[in-house]
């Protein structure tokens, strides 16, 4: 069952990522991807900032969609270049 909410969770925050970055979306394996890494990049940027939200489903969404938004910065500055 966690890697199965892990796929929602992911799907859900790279899905929301890519509205608020825009044309940054991949497709739905593509915002599945995007949102795990960015529940990873979150994992790690946001406790070392001090920042610390809600638990349970909600906060694990929020959390990944604000590690899917950096990545796609990122990537989008890679493109770029």
């Amino acid at each position: 069952m966690g890697i199965l909410a892990a796929l929602i969770i992911g799907a859900i925050a790279g899905w929301l990522a890519g509205l608020i970055v825009r044309g940054a979306g991949f497709g739905l394996i593509g915002n599945i991807v995007v949102g795990i890494i960015g529940a990873l990049v979150a994992g790690f940027v946001l406790p070392r900032l001090g920042v610390v939200l809600a638990g349970g489903v909600a906060g694990q969404v929020i959390d990944a969609t604000i590690g899917a938004v950096i990545v796609l910065v990122i990537l989008s500055f890679i493109k770029r270049a």
